[in-house]
């Protein structure tokens, strides 16, 4: 049986006396699911190299190690597709991922999609890891995407999301000038009953959060970076169009600014949105990592259009 590199972790002399499963859960924070797995495998949990049970006691200076089992994903076929990685070490592979790639193989859609990439490089590399995506991006979103190598690691990036502790920041171009500088939408969002595939803003919806900050104007569109404190659903563009500036190119979610701004001749062949930066404390290294990436080319093209109707408004003005 093969193990991915141990998670090692060395009894301080204040916790001589805690039983091995304090250690486990409290100091390497591993979560009840995980350790049931870890387990049930041969020289999954050891002390000083030997095997033993979570109700033992620790000395000071004992090793405590846990190993899980190399995993591979054999229900996705590997493809030899284009992969912009941005970082990748033994834990985690961070990848920038286009407009118009699904990240995990659906129902209809088993090939082309970033799963398919991955696994290639993988299989490549004489890697053997399991498909893990620590969260999504919808398909027509490009940007920064996190994807674990085992399941601890999957399993601490994802309690850091759910505890609010991931700075995720998104660049989106949007219809309308936006006049504050920064901002926050806190509005429920919830399924549209009569359209079950869109969200919209309702009272009983569930709690959604997003700060905006106006990152450049332009005459009829802005620039603007988001993060968000809950992910919902379509959370982004729901809430850009309850404030009355979606994103240009959003054929789901428009509203007059977009049909004005269309009328000017600004739109995308997709919402004009981009996961621009990651950030969060890395399980294996034990230190605060931020990965980023810089706007795609479709939207730098579209900013670049703006740029130049900008100083055609400001020469017609005589700026």
């Amino acid at each position: 049986m093969n193990y991915y590199e141990p998670l090692a972790y060395v009894v301080p002399q204040e916790e001589e006396g805690f039983v091995l499963r304090t250690i486990l859960q409290k100091r390497l924070h591993v979560s009840r699911k995980l350790l049931s797995r870890i387990k049930l495998t041969e020289q999954g949990i050891t002390v000083n190299g030997v095997r033993k049970y979570i109700d033992v006691k620790v000395m000071a200076g004992d090793l405590v190690e846990i190993r899980m089992e190399q995993e591979q994903s054999d229900d996705i076929m590997p493809q030899d597709l284009p992969l912009d990685i941005i970082f990748e070490d033994d834990h985690l592979l961070i990848v920038n991922k286009p407009a118009g790639m699904i990240v995990h193989p659906t129902h209809g859609h088993y090939v082309g999609t970033i799963a398919n990439a991955v696994v290639f490089h993988w299989q490549r590399m004489e890697g053997r890891f399991r498909f893990r995506p620590i969260h999504r991006l919808d398909q027509e979103t490009s940007g920064v995407l996190a994807i674990a190598k085992n399941p601890y690691v999957h399993q601490q990036v994802s309690e850091q999301m759910q505890a609010g502790a991931v700075d995720k920041e998104y660049a989106a171009l949007v219809y309308g000038v936006i006049e504050q500088d920064a901002g926050t939408v806190n509005e429920p969002i919830d399924r549209d009953p009569l359209q079950p595939h869109i969200r919209i803003v309702t009272p009983d919806g569930y709690p959604s959060v997003t700060h905006y900050r106006v990152l450049r104007r332009f005459p009829g569109a802005t620039l603007a970076g988001l993060r968000l404190e809950t992910g919902r659903t379509h959370q982004i563009r729901v809430h850009m169009q309850h404030l009355g500036h979606p994103l240009v190119g959003d054929k789901m979610y428009k509203g007059e600014a977009a049909e004005a701004g269309e009328l000017a001749g600004l739109t995308m062949e997709r919402q004009a949105l981009h996961a621009a930066r990651l950030a969060f404390t890395h399980p294996g290294l034990n230190r605060a990592v931020e990965f980023t990436a810089g706007l795609p080319e479709d939207m730098q093209q579209c900013l670049n259009l703006l740029e130049q109707k900008e100083r055609i408004y400001n020469d017609g003005q005589g700026v």
